[in-house]
């Protein structure tokens, strides 16, 4: 296989030992200082041509294709590394003896002021490195090659909070200015969603993937959208119908295969895919989502660092959901592709009420328990969460070991498309409405009455429901509660799919109370706007839930929340009291607790009288919900002063 040829004496020279296609050595493993790409914040710059004697880079022949590379020196001369500057860029270099240059110029103008948007007022060397690389306000201190890999991204795939989140933040980290990579697999289902995928094209780069007793190969594709590598990890294991995990018969039975494949190919893209005409390289960063991706940070440190491989790259694991862990018997870990010293990092024991039958030893492999002990941090989707995760009742047997770990979790609330559900301008719903101007909510409340098909009365308080139909959710709570709430005057509506059961529950509770309730069984996006805009109340009466979004879309559309005091639910929404700031009122919603039909039909009579009777109270509400502000922006500014700290230990090693 041809290197890459720079000029006539530098080569990038293909990775002896691994198993790759189109994998090229970088400058620095061949003992050349790396490049710093200081100007290269977004989409990589390609290098062109450049000539190269000794220790000095010069510039190509023909300097309007080319890059300039310049040599960074020590007081002594010696080289200390390379930075590559697009033709546009390169009177920014040195220019002759006494004279000023253009970045010089940035370093005498930038002020204090300026210097609070990146958090260290006052700090003239931050100041100076800042307005060296031109990083505007809003950019981020120091920039990172991000490696996101995840089971499920929005547009492309999507069940729930993890493809929302893994769908959005790297665009707001790639606005910010670091370089992103998200990947996930190819699903082709048959269906129309298939056409996500349309604007992918096959990278040509095959791997070969060592796991579950021989020799797989999978292939990538790659989609550059909204500044964000998108790829996709191609195999036959992810054509089916169904959604990512399952079909209509229940949970795949391969699933421990299709996603062993995907965080071996995860670990290989970086240093085979050449995007932009560089590649991520050694020193990345991945964000690892949920189980599906766990065994990422178990193979960088069983089969990459100790053969100097990513040694200086490293993982976090961002915890969305602790109740799926990726147990499978203690049988299949030879098809995980690890070696057989590193059993410890992911064996676990079932407690014995646990087990099956009596002579069940109950051992098995758990791999979000292995990503546990080898990620070098862990982050959960709010700071409730962070500390649920290590109690007894919801750790999910993990609660020691998380605990041993509480040093390095951070709870980090998720953020939601602030551009897509906005109610000034949502094209799902008939009328918008602003902060400033609400009139037109109890339009779409009327607006939403008739849809339905419920009585037109704007007076009569209305509550919502959006989501899985399961026992996370607290739908029993709700059954239960149903013929209580049914005698006060108010309209429900509910929309969502899950357990049969509470399907059919939700349609004789439609026939039998015509004029107050409605239940749509199914998702449906433009309902799902139309709900959260129309009603006054949204109820979550989740028994767990790590961050929750529909609350924060809810406060976004002033629909005020009635929701069970756990997690990111605790973590969102304020208890109302009108007694605070002298008489004006505050919080967001109602915070009901503990988790009984009593104390939630207790928190939506509350809320249902205030509607009626405390008009005022009730503006103050909404607008206090309006304006939180939950954008991904201010999430990923979160998430970067984790990145700095991931940085600042040495990556685990067994």
């Amino acid at each position: 296989m041809a290197s890459l040829q720079i000029s006539g004496s530098v080569r990038f020279e293909p990775v002896v030992g691994f198993n790759r296609s189109r994998c090229f050595r970088p400058i620095g493993s061949l003992g050349l200082p790396r490049f710093r790409r200081r100007f290269c914040i977004g989409r990589p710059l390609f290098l062109r041509r450049s000539s190269f004697s000794g220790d000095k880079f010069g510039e190509s022949e023909n300097d309007e294709k080319g890059f300039m590379i310049d040599a960074e020196r020590d007081g002594s001369g010696s080289v200390l590394g390379f930075q590559l500057v697009p033709p546009g860029d390169q009177e920014m270099l040195s220019t002759s003896s006494g004279g000023t240059t253009h970045q010089e110029e940035k370093k005498e103008v930038i002020d204090e002021a300026e210097m609070a948007d990146f958090g260290v007022p006052g700090s003239r060397a931050v100041e100076e490195g800042a307005a060296e690389v031109g990083i505007p306000s809003g950019k981020a201190q120091v920039i990172n090659n991000i490696v996101f890999v995840t089971s499920e991204a929005a547009p492309y795939s999507k069940t729930g909070g993890l493809g929302d989140v893994c769908g959005s933040l790297p665009i707001a980290l790639a606005g910010r200015g670091h370089r992103v990579m998200v990947v996930s697999p190819r699903y082709l289902n048959g269906t129309s969603a298939d056409a996500n995928y349309a604007r992918a094209k096959d990278l040509g780069v095959r791997i070969t993937v060592q796991c579950f007793g021989g020799s797989q190969e999978v292939s990538f594709y790659h989609e550059y959208r909204d500044s964000v590598d998108w790829v996709f990890i191609d195999h036959q294991s992810y054509h089916r119908p169904g959604n990512p995990y399952g079909d209509s018969k229940g949970a795949f039975g391969d699933n421990q295969f299709r996603f062993t494949l995907l965080c071996h190919a995860a670990c290989e893209a970086p240093l085979v895919l050449p995007l932009g005409g560089f590649t991520y390289g050694e020193k990345s960063l991945f964000l690892v989502n949920d189980w599906h991706a766990g065994l990422v940070p178990i193979l960088l440190a069983a089969k990459y660092r100790p053969y100097g491989v990513y040694k200086d790259a490293r993982s976090i694991l961002i915890i969305h959901n602790l109740a799926h862990q990726g147990v499978e018997p203690a049988a299949t870990y030879s098809n995980l592709g690890l070696p057989s010293e590193w059993y410890g990092a992911v064996g676990w024991v079932f407690p014995t009420w646990a087990r099956t039958h009596a002579l069940d030893t109950g051992e098995a492999v758990n791999v979000l328990k292995g990503a546990i002990v080898t990620s070098d941090r862990i982050i959960t989707v709010s700071q409730g969460y962070a500390w649920e995760i290590t109690t007894v009742e919801g750790g999910y047997g993990l609660q020691d070991l998380l605990s041993s770990r509480k040093s390095v979790i951070n709870g980090i609330t998720n953020g939601i498309n602030v551009d897509e559900w906005d109610p000034s301008t949502d094209e799902h719903i008939p009328f918008h409405y602003s902060i400033d101007n609400l009139s037109e909510k109890v339009k779409c409340k009327m607006a939403l009455q008739k849809e339905l098909g419920l009585p037109i009365r704007p007076e009569c308080p209305m509550i919502g429901f959006i989501g899985r139909l399961d026992y996370q959710k607290g739908i029993d709570l709700i059954q239960t509660a149903g013929p209580d709430l049914m005698v006060d005057d108010i309209q429900f509506v509910m929309l969502g799919s899950g357990d049969p059961k509470y399907e059919s529950w939700m349609r004789s509770m439609e026939e039998t109370y015509r004029d107050k309730f409605r239940g749509w069984v199914g998702f449906n996006v433009p309902i799902s706007h139309r709900i959260t805009a129309g009603c006054d109340i949204l109820l979550m009466p989740s028994r767990f839930e790590p961050c929750g979004l529909n609350q924060l879309y809810a406060m976004r559309y002033g629909t005020i929340p009635v929701v069970h005091g756990t997690g990111g639910l605790r973590d969102t929404v304020e208890n109302f009291n009108p007694y605070a700031d002298g008489g004006a009122g505050a919080g967001t919603g109602w915070v009901f607790s503990p988790l009984s039909k009593d104390a939630m039909v207790s928190a939506l009579r509350l809320a249902a009288a205030t509607y009626r009777e405390y008009k005022e109270s009730w503006e103050g509400l909404m607008k206090r919900g309006m304006s939180q502000n939950y954008s991904w922006q201010n999430a990923a500014v979160q998430y970067e002063q984790v990145f700095q700290w991931v940085f600042m230990d040495p990556p685990y090693i067994k």
